[in-house]
């Protein structure tokens, strides 16, 4: 971390710290979708919106390690088995009465406490201080590079397979029970 000059300040942002804000702001409003979304299947694609941009911050901070990881493990694994569970349950694919709540206004509350306490300490702990952006920070070791280097195409590509048969899994037992057979 290098200590803020006169060439860069708080009034002239560079492009790339344009972009991590405005890519912070759709993060922030997909995680407020995916919170009040009264449809669960909704909430669970704003969520794979709000961790895909969590995953381009990662980019634009030079984490490119911790870039992919979000998006193997949490878009890849976590958002298939939210959606693989929420179809094969049969939970409603409309608007739920019982994905509502009655506790909106403290809930509300707590999260506005939390932000601010977040911000607050972040604010505090970086103050003055800017990262330098135009080196990487440290390498990701001998199995993150093979892993992201010679692996990761047959690995995305296992996971399309993946989801295309459990695609094609849930197509065909809906079918079934629609023909009553199930």
């Amino acid at each position: 971390m290098l200590a803020a000059d006169e060439t860069h300040g708080f009034l002239s942002p560079s492009g790339q710290e344009i972009v991590f804000v405005l890519v912070g702001v759709v993060v922030l409003g997909a995680a407020v979708l995916c919170v009040t979304s009264r449809q669960l299947v909704h909430a669970a694609l704003y969520l794979v919106v709000a961790l895909g941009g969590l995953a381009v911050q990662y980019l634009l901070l030079t984490a490119e390690f911790v870039a992919w990881v979000q998006v193997l493990i949490y878009l890849g694994s976590v958002v298939v088995l939210l959606l693989f569970g929420l179809m094969l349950t049969k939970a409603p694919i409309g608007p739920s009465p019982d994905a509502d709540s009655a506790n909106r206004p403290v809930a509300f509350g707590v999260a506005l406490a939390a932000a601010a306490t977040l911000v607050t300490l972040v604010v505090d702990a970086f103050r003055g201080q800017w990262i330098d952006l135009d080196t990487p920070h440290g390498a990701s070791g001998p199995v993150g590079e093979s892993l992201f280097r010679t692996w990761v195409l047959p690995f995305e590509a296992l996971s399309v397979l993946l989801l295309a048969a459990l695609v094609g899994a849930i197509v065909v037992s809906r079918a079934r029970d629609d023909r009553g057979d199930g």
